[in-house]
Parts: structure tokens; C-alpha cells; sequence
């Protein structure tokens, strides 16, 4: 195995040859296996101002914007003024810079920019790394070398939370630790992603712009599991017009909810106590087969 130094040899322009490459869906998802974020491109060179960013991206299923911006070179002064820039024009939450060679002082500004900002907001700094076996094309590697210290932040602002948003917070962050803390087949079915103090928490189907939506209601003492459909109301359609076909893959009914371009399928779950510890396990099952079920009819109903 041989590693290229030379990464202009292969991206001999950062934007009409890495940004291009980078924004390939394969190449994203190995991007996105890295940060342990899902990313969905928006557009390359997306303009903010006077200048653009080179790839603006959202986490996929949920609003957060994505700034990532590459230099095929060492980390400089006028890159790290550029991420802050480009952020603050997009009002973005995650900031993903992708350079060749980090200095010290750079990386201590990232690790700074972490600690000082609140846990919606989170700086990534990755070096790119190639290598060749033999006449093999040439392999990229992302290593990451700054990233935010979610825990912190979440201790942080959990200290801030009112007792309803820290009662959101504790029951995702312990449906996090009993569904992925086992061998099983939701496990190897979908990614665990952070848990917020909002009364959602979602997973990735596969599909684009389609996630599996959980939701808890404490004063209706009710939890739903559905599909978040934004991808046009074309593909929303298409599944209620398949309504009993899909309701008997389920067993249950089905609640629509249409919007101006987007929509939502839920099943819902009457809970006979407010959300009573001693229950907990009975809803996440609940929530974890209902997403088996739902991921599947989302990939059954893809046209892509």
C-alpha cells in the first residue's frame, strides 16, 4: 500500500475536481460514515453573497444545514475566517472542513470553536488521506481530527432545559442506549443518531428526504412511529393511495397528515400512564418494530 502525497495529481483543482468527486453520492455516504452524520447535498458552489461555499448539504431527515468547504492544501488563516463566514451565511449548524494537512494552531481554533458554541452547533476538521494498492485506483481516507464533544454540550445545555425538554432529552437518550445496545436486526438496520430535548427523534430509511418519525406527547399521553415524507407530494400520494395494502403490512391504521409540500403516515400508540418508567421497554419495542416495518415500505415505494 502506497500513499499519494501529491493530492493535486489526482484533484487537480479543488472545485471543478475534489468538490465534484466529494459531492458523488458514494463519496458523500463515506463522508457521512466519518462524522456519524447522515448528509444529503444540496448544491455545490452555493452562493452566499458574494462568494460560495464549495458544498452546501442538510442532515438527512431533519432541518440542520451542512457548510462543507475543502483545501487540497495546509489549514490557513483565510479558510478558518471562510468556514465562519459561510456558516453565518447559511445559518448553518454543522461545519465540516476537509484540508490536506492540519496545523496546530488550527486545530486548536476548531477545538476553541467547540467548547465556546452551544450543542446545536458543531465543527468538524478531517484531513484526506490517499492511498494505492498496486495499480488500484486510489483510495480516500477521512480522518477526522477536531470534532464537537457532544457530551459536553448536551451536559451543558441540559443544565438550561426546562423539565419537559429534559424529560424529552433523557427518554431519546435511553431509547438510544436499549435499541442500539443489542445484536439485533435494528441495529444492523439503522444508524443511532444523537438525541435531542425535542418531543421527535427520527432514523434514516435509505430513502432520500424519507425518515422514520418517532414523536412522544406527554399531555395526550401518546407516542406515534411514521414516515416524514419531503421529497413532493407525488411520492406522499402514492403511499395513501396504497392505503390498505400498507395498513395491512403494518396492522394498524393509518393517521395522514398532508402539508404545502411534504407529509406524514402515522401509527399511533395510546398509552394508559404518562409515560410510566416501568413501561419504557414496552415503548421501545413498539417504536423499534414499527420502524422495521416502516423502513421497508419506504424502500418498497421508492422510485428513485
Amino acid at each position: 500500500m502506497k500513499r499519494i502525497d501529491d493530492l493535486r495529481s489526482i484533484w487537480p483543482h479543488e472545485e471543478q475536481d475534489f468538490s465534484k468527486w466529494l459531492a458523488q453520492k458514494e463519496n458523500l455516504e463515506q463522508l457521512s460514515d466519518a462524522i456519524e452524520i447522515d448528509l444529503e447535498l444540496e448544491e455545490t458552489e452555493s452562493p452566499v453573497g458574494s462568494f460560495s461555499v464549495d458544498i452546501y448539504a442538510r442532515e438527512s431527515g431533519s432541518s440542520r444545514g451542512i457548510i462543507i468547504e475543502n483545501q487540497l492544501e495546509d489549514t490557513d488563516h483565510d479558510h478558518l475566517g471562510k468556514i465562519i463566514t459561510y456558516a453565518a451565511g447559511k445559518d448553518a449548524e454543522i461545519i465540516v472542513w476537509i484540508v490536506k494537512r492540519v496545523r496546530d494552531e488550527h486545530k486548536q481554533a476548531i477545538g476553541w470553536l467547540n467548547q465556546h458554541t452551544d450543542e446545536n452547533i458543531g465543527f468538524f476538521l478531517i484531513e484526506i488521506e490517499l492511498w494505492r494498492i498496486g495499480d488500484s485506483l486510489p483510495a480516500p481516507r477521512f480522518n477526522v481530527v477536531e470534532r464537537p464533544n457532544e457530551w459536553a454540550k448536551t451536559v451543558k445545555a441540559a443544565e438550561t432545559l426546562t423539565p419537559l425538554r429534559k424529560f424529552q432529552l433523557n427518554f431519546w437518550q435511553q431509547f438510544c442506549d436499549y435499541a442500539f445496545d443489542k445484536d439485533s436486526k435494528f441495529s444492523k438496520s439503522f444508524s443511532c443518531r444523537k438525541a435531542f430535548a425535542t418531543n421527535w427523534y427520527n432514523l434514516s430509511t435509505g430513502v432520500s428526504s424519507v425518515v422514520v418519525e418517532f414523536t412522544i406527547n406527554t399531555s395526550r399521553h401518546r407516542a406515534t412511529a411514521g414516515l416524514y415524507v419531503a421529497k413532493g407530494k407525488d411520492w406522499y400520494r402514492q403511499l395513501k393511495d396504497n392505503q390498505d395494502t400498507i395498513e395491512k403490512e403494518l396492522g394498524a391504521s393509518i393517521e395522514w397528515s398532508e402539508g404545502e409540500k411534504d407529509g406524514r403516515m402515522l401509527l399511533t400508540k395510546e398509552l394508559d400512564a404518562a409515560f410510566d418508567r416501568k413501561e419504557y421497554k414496552n415503548y421501545f419495542d413498539w417504536f423499534m418494530e414499527k420502524a422495521l416495518l416502516l423502513k421497508k415500505i419506504a424502500n418498497q415505494y421508492n422510485t428513485d
